[in-house]
Formats: structure tokens, C-alpha cells, sequence
């Protein structure tokens, strides 16, 4: 994945998956910014995360099932007759289809939160 902006600070580095039209992810961005946190913005509905980095975030957001990290709503959910994916078949589909990716993800370290509402972005401020 290719980043647009620099790397955060000190102390972890953040890093959010991001998409501009999103009104969560800028929230989350003006948060950031809003506490003096410099991240790297990822956008990835244009550069797409690996299976390898999907599976490290399912991970660090703590879930067994992706369909948590999931936009069941988006239509390709549909489409793709997801409701009964396996866990393997869900990740696959996200590394071919990221608009079903939930936003914003923000990864600080090895933690990381779905900020939804963007202030829960804040437990990772914590150290």
C-alpha cells in the first residue's frame, strides 16, 4: 500500500485507512489533528490492502470473524453471496472488493480500531 501523507511521531506511529468522501474518516482525520497527531493517511479503495495486511488488522482489531471489519450493506456483499462466506473466502473478497472494508481503520502499533464514531480512535492516544 502507498501512503499520502508522512509518517506519525514518536511514541507509535499512526496509520489510517482512509477514504476522503467518507465523513468518519475525515472526522477522524480532524480528531488526529485536533490532538497534534501526525498519521499516514492510506487510501485504500485505491491502493489495496494484501491479504497478509488484512489478516494482521483482523488481528489487531481482536475479531474472529471479518465480516466485523465488513460493510455488509455495500451491493458486492450482495452480489457476492457473502452473508454465508467463510472467514477465507470474506478476507478474499475485500482484497478484490476494499469498498466492503469498514472506514476508518486506525492502526497505532499493534492495536488498531474501527472509528466508528471517529472518537474511538482516542483509546489508541492512550498510552
Amino acid at each position: 500500500m502507498v501512503n499520502d501523507e508522512t509518517p506519525g511521531q514518536a511514541g507509535g506511529e499512526v496509520t489510517v485507512w482512509f477514504n476522503a468522501s467518507c465523513s468518519k474518516c475525515r472526522g477522524a482525520r480532524d480528531l488526529l489533528v485536533d490532538h497534534d497527531v501526525e498519521a499516514r493517511y492510506v487510501r485504500y479503495l485505491e491502493d489495496a490492502p494484501s491479504r497478509q495486511e488484512l489478516e494482521r488488522v483482523v488481528g489487531l482489531l481482536g475479531i474472529d470473524d471479518p465480516r466485523a471489519m465488513m460493510r455488509t450493506g455495500e451491493d458486492v456483499y450482495r452480489k457476492l453471496n457473502l452473508a454465508d462466506a467463510t472467514p477465507d473466502e470474506l478476507i478474499d473478497a475485500m482484497v478484490a472488493n476494499p469498498i466492503l472494508i469498514e472506514r476508518p481503520i486506525v492502526i497505532r502499533d499493534n492495536r488498531a480500531v474501527i472509528a466508528r464514531p471517529p472518537e474511538r480512535l482516542l483509546d489508541l492516544l492512550d498510552d
